[in-house]
């Protein structure tokens, strides 16, 4: 009985002992998790900004990194412009901004070049160059001439970027759900309905694509339509005196232009007079000869009588010679 109680009275205080000691140990696990919890906490948030392209400052997790305001979103702005410059030589501008527009990552669109009556040369270019080079090619072109007109025009188009890639997301998820459909297929019938489906949202999708792609074109690249004119050659100042050659000048232009008002009167009058001599013509070769002629008068009556007619004269009578008979 004594060696029973001898073995179990150490128990309880071995208990204790080991109860004592876990609180002891859990006590200093909160400590420390209190004092690092600041550090966990920012070098979780160093982690994060790790994974999503940011580092934090120095290299080290603070608190500073977690209170930052949040990114706002990128907008989408189309921007164009149009330029009308007047420079002395044409083709020396167009170099220019050609040269600009390329050091700037940009390309040259549609060129036309035509040339007045008086020879001067006229030139309409389009410049597409990058959005943040925009203001910078504006300025350039400005300072190549005369400017002679501007304008400038800027469209917000981020709603319509942000709904065609919610519209593409959706549509790219049901195309996968009619292609599973279409794998769980047993019977031709829906089979064929599953794949005029699937053709209709494919070409839905293909249109969205194209659409985000030309909203992206737009908004990376901005537009400038560029008119170059040359400056037109001044003219010496004339005299305000006439002298001889100017009144003979005048005189010519004036006949010439009574010539022509003569000719054009002439021109306009032609038709009829043509049409009158027809018809003077053809009464008097057609319709006059075939008119019947009048009767001759009948001889006048008086008391005495009719009046004798008038004869012709008695022709004159030769002598006669001896020998002739009556």
């Amino acid at each position: 009985m004594r060696t029973r109680r001898s073995v179990r009275r150490p128990a309880p205080a071995l208990a204790a002992l080991l109860l004592a000691a876990a609180l002891a140990l859990t006590g200093c696990s909160a400590g420390d998790d209190a004092s690092g919890g600041s550090n966990s906490a920012a070098d979780r948030g160093a982690d994060d900004k790790a994974v999503s392209g940011e580092a934090a400052p120095g290299g080290t997790g603070s608190g500073a990194g977690a209170t930052a305001p949040p990114k706002l979103a990128a907008s989408h702005i189309i921007r164009t412009a149009s330029l009308t410059v007047q420079v002395k030589d044409v083709p020396k501008a167009l170099e220019q901004a050609r040269t600009g527009t390329e050091n700037a990552g940009g390309y040259i669109g549609d060129e036309t070049t035509t040339r007045d009556a008086e020879g001067h040369e006229r030139t309409r270019v389009v410049l597409r160059v990058p959005v943040e080079k925009y203001d910078e090619v504006l300025a350039e072109l400005e300072g190549t001439g005369k400017l002679l007109d501007r304008s400038a025009k800027a469209e917000d188009v981020t709603d319509q970027v942000v709904d065609v890639e919610s519209r593409i997301t959706s549509q790219r998820a049901s195309v996968a759900r009619i292609r599973e459909l279409m794998d769980r297929a047993t019977k031709l019938s829906d089979v064929v309905t599953l794949e005029g489906e699937l053709s209709t949202r494919q070409a839905d999708l293909e249109s969205l694509l194209a659409r985000q792609k030309s909203l992206k074109d737009r908004t990376s690249l901005a537009t400038i339509t560029l008119s170059l004119s040359e400056t037109p050659v001044k003219k010496a100042a004339k005299d305000d005196d006439p002298g001889f050659v100017d009144a003979l000048a005048g005189g010519w232009s004036a006949f010439v232009t009574m010539l022509r008002w003569l000719a054009v009167a002439f021109g306009a009058v032609l038709p009829f007079a043509a049409v009158a001599a027809l018809i003077v013509v053809l009464w008097l070769r057609v319709v006059r000869p075939r008119l019947p002629r009048r009767p001759a008068p009948a001889p006048t009556a008086t008391a005495l009588g009719p009046l004798p007619t008038a004869r012709p004269a008695p022709e004159a009578t030769q002598p006669r010679t001896p020998g002739e008979r009556d």
